[in-house]
């Protein structure tokens, strides 16, 4: 028990690092830029674009679906190039180099692209950015270096909503100013990447020291035949209840039915636009 203290005592005087702190900033800036624009998206496509509902069914099922399809990689890639970092300032950078296509979108054609390209950067950033706060954390302080970054990526992803409110009410809902102003905290997060973010100069090692550019992929297909088939139904279970799940964009537009909506041609600014005046969202029924 004694000779378990010195150790305990460590752990709690262990600060976290600089890097954890930036990537958390990072994450809450990002989050307050992302969710200001799509907690807004889905009436900004319906009313000041007239997409059809199903239409934004598809554009998010796109985002999300390729989002979770780059995480695949992204990890595997950071560890064959040694290097966290780039990984992480070009998923951050292309994620704020989409912000101004949404203020800027005439159709549904462009929303599509910014949304693609958006989650392709998501995806690409998660995994090296998490292997990086492993990197430079101490072993026994590491799950509360996590539970740093995850809560303020939470408060941005609680931020961003709010935000997108009080910017409606300022600019008498005009949306395309609000996604303008959310250009902002997505570029100060590219800032805090590159003057914030650190990472040691040693190539990430993986077991008895060998570089990991070296080391095969951790899963191959002629691996998957080694999970026993308890591993396969709990992975059908999951793909059951995810195919239950639906976009959150779906509830908005519910909430909305029925209510006048003023796009941002009700303002002056585009009124002689047809598809950007004021109108009035019908309900739907999913069945």
């Amino acid at each position: 028990m004694n000779s378990s203290m010195p150790d305990d005592i460590h752990a709690r005087r262990a600060a976290i690092p600089r890097t954890v702190w930036a990537l958390g900033l990072v994450s809450f800036l990002m989050d307050v830029s992302s969710e200001t624009i799509h907690s807004l998206l889905p009436l900004f496509l319906t009313g000041a674009l007239g997409v059809s509902v199903a239409m934004v069914g598809v554009i998010d099922g796109v985002a999300e679906s390729t989002a979770a399809i780059t995480k695949v990689f992204s990890g595997y890639l950071s560890d064959r190039l040694g290097r966290r970092k780039p990984l992480i300032l070009f998923g951050y950078g292309l994620g704020a180099l989409t912000k101004p296509l949404f203020a800027i979108a005439g159709g549904p054609v462009i929303v599509l692209v910014a949304r693609f390209a958006d989650r392709i950067g998501k995806g690409m950033r998660g995994a090296p950015r998490d292997a990086l706060v492993a990197d430079v954390t101490p072993l026994e302080i590491r799950g509360r270096a996590f539970g740093l970054r995850q809560a303020m990526d939470t408060a941005g992803a609680f931020t961003g909503p709010l935000l997108a409110i009080a910017l409606m009410a300022l600019f008498a809902n005009d949306m395309r100013a609000v996604f303008w102003v959310a250009v902002i905290p997505a570029a100060l997060a590219v800032a805090c990447v590159v003057f914030g973010v650190e990472e040691h100069g040693e190539k990430p090692r993986g077991e008895g020291g060998v570089p990991r550019s070296n080391v095969p992929p951790p899963v191959r297909l002629r691996d998957l035949a080694q999970f026993s088939g308890a591993f396969w139904i709990v992975v059908a279970i999951g793909v059951v209840f995810t195919l239950a799940r639906f976009s959150e964009a779906f509830l908005v537009l519910q909430g909305q039915c029925g209510r006048a909506f003023f796009s941002p041609g009700s303002s002056g600014s585009r009124a002689d636009e047809p598809h950007l005046r004021p109108r009035r969202l019908s309900c739907w029924r999913p069945f």
